[in-house]
This record gives C-alpha cells, structure tokens and sequence, in this order.
C-alpha cells in the first residue's frame, strides 16, 4: 500500500476546484470548472420546446453534450470519433440523469435544458467535473429565466455534484487524477445531491475484486468530496441564486 500520492495529497483531498461563473457570455448559463489539471467548460441553453415523445404533457426534459476537444489529452482526438464513442454516450447519459434527478420537470413545463460540456484539459475526473459544472450552468439558467419573469420559480429542487474514487495498490483514495486512474484496480464515480441522498454509483474492478470494507471506505470519501464540490458550487452561485 502507498503511503503517499503523486501530487502530494493525502488519500482523502480532491485536488483544488474553481469555478468560473459566465465563461460563455452567450450562453443561458455557463461556467468553468477547474479541478486540478482537469479543465470543462459546461454551457446550458433553455429552449422553448421537448422532444416529440413529450409534447402535451407539461413537464420538460434536461440532456447533455460532452465531447473532448482534440488536444486535451497527450494524443489528438479526433473531433467525430470522439462525437459518435460508446464512451461519449454513456457519459452524456450519465450527466443528463443527474441533473434531471434534481429538476422538478413539471414546474420546468415544456422547456429542454440543453448542457453542453466540452473538456478543454483532461487530467482525470472529466464526467464527475462536468456534472458538477454542469449543474452550475443549469442554476444560472433557470436562475435568468426567473429573473426575466418567463417563470415564476425555478425547478430546482436540490443540488448535485460527482466526484471519482478508487483503489489504487490497495489504498481507497478520492478524486483521482490520470495516473492513479490508469492504474488503480477499482475505479468508481459517485453523484450525491446536496442532502447527502445517492443519485448513482458506478464501480468497477479495473483489476482485483473489491471488498465490502473498501466499498464502504470509497463511499464515505465520495461524501466528503462531494461535499467539498458543493461548497465550490455554492461559492460560485452566491449573490446570483435566490
């Protein structure tokens, strides 16, 4: 087992986070979230309709976007294979299911969020910090849209926020970056509102099967950073959300 971390850390510190409010000046609302060397720009648009399947039930729908922009890695990546990757819809997925899982869908009416992000530098971490982006970019959104009367409340019923953990040469650590994700034998991304509820858990065995104690352990690291991404995103938000 390591006793230390290739930056420093200790196994229980996420990397420094910052998130820059209206990044994009033309989007709905934006934001971008730094997470150590890990850089994604989320964008959020609100537009007056849904998708044809929900039409006349009056409730809205929230989906996502996400794409690496070729040199955000070691390697360039191709703009349309990186579009069209299994890996690519998964995530868009996975971000879209966690905003709507605060959204109050009726009270949105028959609008659709779209969120787009987009990672700039990927150093680890990019789904989890385009969820928490992501959410940012939604609440100044729907935030506007109450500020310019075209809705009387917004529909957000909670917060949410993502964060990654694992276990890398035995030791359960949260918030890891490129190199301890490349070798750690459990990876695992975990989304919690801001009441501490579970939106989803994914793991996975990289390598060695996984004990119930080292689960247990990399759920409460996902708490704490969880909670760590919530106070960066309410930092962002205050003085802008009422």
């Amino acid at each position: 087992m390591i006793d230390s971390r290739i930056d420093g850390r200790c196994h229980a510190e996420t990397r420094p986070v910052e998130i820059q409010t209206d990044f994009m000046p033309n989007a709905d609302g934006s934001a971008l979230i730094t997470v150590g060397e890990t850089r994604v720009i989320c964008a959020a648009t609100v537009n007056p309709t849904v998708p044809h399947w929900m039409r006349g039930q009056g409730r809205g729908w929230v989906n996502a976007e996400y794409g690496m922009l070729p040199n955000s890695t070691g390697e360039r990546i191709e703009r349309r294979r990186a579009a069209t990757s299994g890996r690519t819809k998964e995530i868009e997925r996975l971000i879209g299911r966690s905003l709507r899982s605060v959204m109050d869908m009726e009270m949105l009416g028959e609008r659709t969020v779209t969120v787009d992000c987009d990672v700039l530098r990927a150093d680890g971490g990019t789904r989890t910090a385009a969820i928490t982006g992501g959410f940012v970019a939604v609440a100044l959104a729907l935030q506007r849209i109450v500020d310019r009367r075209v809705s009387r409340n917004s529909p957000l019923l909670n917060s949410v926020s993502a964060v990654s953990v694992g276990v890398v040469e035995g030791a359960a650590m949260l918030d890891l970056n490129y190199l301890e994700d490349s070798r750690a034998e459990v990876d695992m991304n975990v989304v919690m509102t801001g009441e501490g509820y579970f939106v989803e858990v994914q793991g996975t065995a990289e390598g060695t099967p996984f004990t119930d104690s080292q689960l247990q352990r990399m759920l409460v690291l996902a708490q704490q950073g969880c909670n760590t991404m919530m106070e960066a995103q309410q930092h962002a938000l205050e003085g802008v959300i009422r």
